[in-house]
């Protein structure tokens, strides 16, 4: 690999490695699209929006953000998936989709009233998450060590030089995946590279990262491990002997995700938590409302809300 350039033109015949369902609703990619601020900065009323400007309308970065990356102009798959930036790299804010909220703009976090930011430092990647997943907490990976998803979209580690703002939707390469374990859930980190960053044609794998940029993998697990301590938490820790697993594991656990998420906003997952406790339906079915209501205006064009025509074959259209 190592001094041998492989070019990843935005345009291309390559297959996407996660297939997701077609909709016409989806936004394929950034076109249109202008990010919109509302309420004051640095108070608990301050939002991030996204409108599409074409259209005239506020669009959902959770539900409105198609997951595979669309070309522009043919508006036919790339390889790439959309990663949704929420924190941008040097920064400290902690920034998050507010998935309980309709329209789902990007807030500050807050605990009791007072705004989060990581008190370890600026983070020196940028994070933030793909659209259209959702880690499910009724379900248990079977290399999770017994924890269920944190019930959030899955998270994703941007590694390329460019800093990206909030509410910011850029093509990237997957590259591999941290199973990271936060107090008792599974919370999946999915390594990435904008599919425009000068590295970009040198990394398509989780073993590149480490050849071209030593100890770049080791520098984010040990973020994670330890950004909680100045908080008085222990640290955090990892599944799967703690390694970075490779493109193909991480494009199985963003399928598995796309599809959790698919049968939240079918309304199909809150028909299946008889056997849950109660924390656990409280917190789907809240997700779950606040998706199908966001989604209702154009309910006849989102296949994925119809459960008459959800089935396990057509869950997934290739």
């Amino acid at each position: 690999m190592s001094g041998v350039e492989v070019l990843v033109p935005l345009k291309g015949s390559e297959e996407p490695a996660v297939k997701d369902l077609k909709r016409s609703t989806s936004k394929g990619s950034d076109l249109d699209l202008k990010v919109s601020e509302a309420g004051d900065e640095n108070t608990l009323e301050y939002r991030i929006k996204v409108m599409d400007e074409g259209a005239g309308k506020v669009v959902s970065l959770w539900h409105d953000i198609n997951l595979v990356h669309l070309d522009q102009e043919t508006k036919e798959p790339t390889p790439y998936l959309n990663f949704v930036c929420e924190i941008p790299k040097f920064s400290r804010k902690k920034y998050e989709i507010a998935t309980d909220e309709v329209g789902n703009p990007i807030k500050q976090d807050e605990k009791k009233g007072v705004l989060r930011e990581f008190k370890k430092g600026d983070i020196y990647f940028n994070y933030g998450c793909f659209p259209q997943t959702w880690e499910d907490p009724t379900h248990i990976h079977p290399d999770a060590e017994g924890t269920r998803g944190d019930n959030d979209p899955v998270d994703v580690v941007e590694i390329g030089a460019r800093l990206i703002q909030p509410g910011a939707v850029r093509p990237v390469k997957v590259l591999g995946i941290l199973g990271m374990i936060d107090e008792g859930e599974c919370d999946w980190k999915v390594v990435t590279i904008d599919a425009e960053d000068k590295w970009a044609p040198f990394l398509n794998d989780i073993d590149d990262v480490e050849n071209e940029m030593p100890g770049m993998l080791h520098s984010i697990r040990e973020w994670y491990r330890t950004y909680k301590i100045p908080d008085g938490k222990p640290p955090n820790t990892f599944c799967l002997d703690e390694r970075f697993m490779d493109k193909n594991y991480a494009n199985e656990i963003i399928q598995e995700c796309h599809h959790a998420w698919e049968e939240l906003v079918s309304g199909a997952k809150e028909r299946q938590l008889d056997t849950e406790d109660d924390s656990v339906k409280k917190l789907v079915r809240k997700l779950s409302k606040n998706s199908l209501f966001d989604l209702a205006p154009e309910l006849d064009l989102h296949a994925e809300a119809h459960m008459e025509d959800y089935g396990e074959d057509e869950a997934l259209m290739f």
